[in-house]
């Protein structure tokens, strides 16, 4: 089977063949491959979709479908993994801060399997070997050479060898990548607590599609609460019924001590992004599927009105 990165490649390999198509652009920055989804280039839909694809090393399927909230006037992202701890955790997880004197970006992707830096790496499996690389860039700034040399030297790669896909949450693509994490948040909230991921066998996960918002600060609050008050996620596991029935009921977002307003309004009452809860990032609804038992659970509860007042003010 092909690596982590050797899949997210072949997808960043089909996006850049058609930029035009996708409405991306391709250019090569200190050295690395670099594909604009949304930052200057116009992106889109499928270029979203793509882009999602590469985050999950192409270990989960991704699609816009219709929405399913009553009244409720958007599309949604639907997503989901046959290899979810691989997928959502080793990949997609935003857990790498690229950061020089003048950029800073998020970044996920399959690249961080690659430099395993994170503490994360040595509880899970996804550690991985690779001639290549790929990462996805949260930003709203095109990485300059000196983003690229700090990436690169965390990596056992040159820049060559490197692809990175940038794109902002204020954008047509980044939103879509976003709210295309609703089981990555159940499965790093099930970490957080200490349950065992690696008994998750297949996770799907489903969430309202937000307007694009016309700026970063607000395109992160929409996508939050895309997920926080109408993400609603499925895992099937294999573990005893009474560890399901023990972190099940923590892991839903209505389990933490901020949930119940906009992401916007809650990040106003702290102004520091690392004093929410972060037990709050995660699905509004988790149901179980015991694999070993046949029983099933469900906990939480999606908030439509709070979406109407992130998404339309209303």
């Amino acid at each position: 089977m092909p690596t982590l990165n050797q899949s997210a490649n072949h997808v960043a390999d089909e996006l850049a063949l058609h930029a035009e198509r996708y409405g991306v652009t391709v250019q090569a920055v200190g050295g690395a491959r670099l594909i604009d989804c949304g930052v200057h280039a116009s992106g889109g839909i499928a270029a979203g979709v793509m882009l999602t694809r590469v985050c999950l090393a192409d270990r989960g399927t991704v699609a816009v479908v219709p929405g399913w909230l009553p009244d409720f006037p958007t599309p949604a992202v639907q997503v989901h993994t046959d290899d979810p701890v691989r997928a959502c955790l080793a990949s997609q997880y935003a857990g790498w801060q690229v950061k020089t004197d003048s950029y800073f970006a998020m970044g996920s992707g399959p690249m961080r399997a690659l430099a395993a830096r994170e503490e994360l790496f040595s509880q899970i499996p996804g550690r991985e070997e690779c001639i290549t690389a790929v990462g996805v860039l949260e930003t709203k700034k095109l990485p300059a050479p000196e983003a690229v040399v700090a990436i690169v030297n965390k990596l056992p790669i040159t820049a060559e060898k490197l692809t990175l896909l940038a794109a902002p949450a204020a954008s047509l693509a980044g939103t879509i990548q976003v709210v295309a994490r609703s089981v990555e948040t159940a499965l790093h909230k099930l970490h957080e607590l200490r349950f065992d991921v690696t008994c998750i066998r297949s996770g799907y996960g489903v969430a309202p599609l937000p307007p694009v918002a016309a700026n970063e600060l607000a395109a992160i609050g929409r996508t939050n609460d895309a997920i926080l008050y109408g993400g609603r996620v499925t895992l099937w596991v294999d573990t005893e019924d009474a560890t399901i029935e023990q972190f099940g009921p923590q892991v839903p977002s209505s389990a933490s001590r901020d949930y119940g307003a906009p992401f916007a309004e809650v990040f106003a009452r702290y102004g520091d992004f690392y004093q929410i809860d972060p037990l709050l990032f995660s699905p509004a609804e988790v149901t179980f599927v015991n694999l070993r038992s046949g029983r099933a659970w469900t906990w939480g509860r999606l908030a439509p009105e709070l979406l109407r007042k992130s998404f339309f003010g209303g």
